[in-house]
């Protein structure tokens, strides 16, 4: 590594332990920042990186070591207390799905291409993408498997389109099947690993996506159309318009599966709240969970008979 780096990645898994301590050598003596991805796959490693970053006596003042992980049960508690946490999760509803992904496309993107069919094509992908996302919180009701859908799909899938669009013969005009097939059995559809998952996205994909998507009377659902715009300005502004709540039948659902999720939060909030507060013992005295413990830790060292003396001992 040349000391004129400013960062390196390394992407954990087996064996790549030796890879990481070179680094971490490196980087530590010269500065720069360090990215460990995918530490999951790597937990006996994480005590020895701990004991490194915070041990090391010679470390430059701008190195910086940054790691990605999944949630894992057995992650290191201590790992986790001493680091500075960051959560990227997917926004909440399809405004702000939408907000977010045409966060991403560019002047350049948008303008791609003067084929009519692109601009509303690449809205119907940020919607797909958006609702493919929001179906997850409904539990298995959205999705029989959580699946982790995210911004590489949405890229993916705009640069097929993109390509597919280029090479369009103008007189036949879109191949419906093709671009419902890559989005549903490929890009999307590449990490569905259920029957009936597979089945729910390919007819989003075949409802959504023909040509009655260019006509003014086409929609989503009620309220949510494909809007005639050219700028991100406009689309931005439209997007804008859309409600903040969305009804469970936008994605396709029954109007009581938004009472199952509702309830799945309120619980999950309820049981955050009570984890976090002292536990009462089961005596009624009012004690907390940690007073239980150190009061029985004390009564346990007054039972202990004295240190004994190692020659009295040996005497005997």
């Amino acid at each position: 590594v040349s000391t004129q780096s400013t960062g390196r990645s390394i992407s954990m898994g087996q064996g790549q332990e030796v890879h990481a301590r070179r680094l971490l050598q490196n980087f530590m003596a010269v500065g720069g920042w360090v990215l460990l991805q995918n530490c999951h796959l790597a937990l006996g490693f994480l005590d020895e990186l701990l004991e490194t970053v915070t041990t090391s006596e010679e470390s430059h003042a701008n190195f910086r070591l940054w790691i990605t992980t999944e949630i894992h049960p057995k992650f290191p508690i201590n790992f986790l207390q001493s680091s500075i946490k960051f959560t990227n999760e997917p926004p909440q509803g399809l405004k702000a799905g939408l907000k977010r992904t045409y966060s991403t496309v560019t002047k350049e993107q948008l303008e791609y291409t003067t084929a009519p069919q692109w601009k509303p094509m690449l809205y119907a992908v940020a919607f797909l993408h958006s609702v493919v996302q929001e179906r997850r919180k409904f539990g298995p009701l959205g999705w029989n498997i959580p699946y982790e859908f995210n911004q590489a799909d949405f890229t993916a899938t705009v640069q097929f389109v993109q390509n597919h669009l280029d090479d369009m013969d103008p007189k036949k005009g879109v191949s419906w099947s093709t671009v419902c097939y890559m989005i549903g059995e490929v890009q999307y559809g590449g990490r569905v690993t259920d029957d009936f998952d597979k089945i729910l996205l390919n007819t989003k994909a075949k409802v959504w996506f023909r040509d009655a998507m260019f006509g003014k009377s086409f929609c989503f659902y009620k309220g949510y159309v494909i809007p005639e715009c050219n700028t991100l300005e406009q689309y931005q502004a439209y997007i804008e318009t859309l409600p903040l709540s969305d009804t469970p039948e936008v994605f396709g659902l029954h109007p009581n599966a938004d009472v199952s999720y509702q309830s799945k939060v309120a619980r999950e909030a309820l049981e955050t709240i009570l984890n976090v507060q002292p536990k009462d013992s089961g005596g009624g005295s009012g004690e907390t969970r940690e007073s239980v413990v150190y009061r029985q830790a004390d009564e346990m060292l007054q039972k202990l008979p004295p240190d004994f003396v190692p020659h009295e001992v040996k005497a005997r």
